[in-house]
């Protein structure tokens, strides 16, 4: 089957926005049904490995499902993607993102565009973001 880039682009597009708009939706839905942090990570764990089954299976043969900037790094880095494409998938990605991001916000009545209240920084914080990161690479590569 022959895949046009307008195809692949737009599969990278809807694939990435399903996927934020699981992956945050699930982190609210989570915060508002349960105080305890494990069941929020958890519901949002399932939901996140749901949803990145169906949409991979759904669109790995037009646009190879990638989803994330970092997982086109990786296969750039391998050469099995030109680099315009590598270019436009990214930018696809994180439009996306941000859209399903303010999607998940409006389903849930918060304001569509908000600042996190919660602490992200830390050096802790920072080296389990390099592990997860490194962790997906490397599914990725091998």
């Amino acid at each position: 089957m022959q895949v046009s880039l307008s195809q692949k682009i737009l599969s990278e597009f809807i694939g990435t926005y399903l996927l934020l708009l699981t992956v945050v939706g699930s982190g609210i839905m989570g915060e508002t049904l349960s105080d305890n942090n494990a069941v929020t990570l958890l519901g949002n764990s399932i939901a996140t490995g749901s949803i990145l089954y169906v949409l991979i299976s759904m669109f790995i043969n037009i646009s190879g499902a990638y989803f994330n900037p970092a997982v086109v790094l990786a296969d750039l880095i391998q050469q099995n993607i030109s680099i315009k494409l590598a270019i436009i998938f990214s930018i696809v990605q994180v439009s996306a993102g941000i859209l399903g991001c303010m999607t998940a916000n409006w389903y849930f009545e918060y304001p569509i565009v908000e600042w996190s209240n919660n602490d992200r920084s830390g050096i802790y914080k920072f080296i389990s973001e390099i592990v997860a990161a490194f962790g997906l690479v490397l599914t990725i590569l091998i």
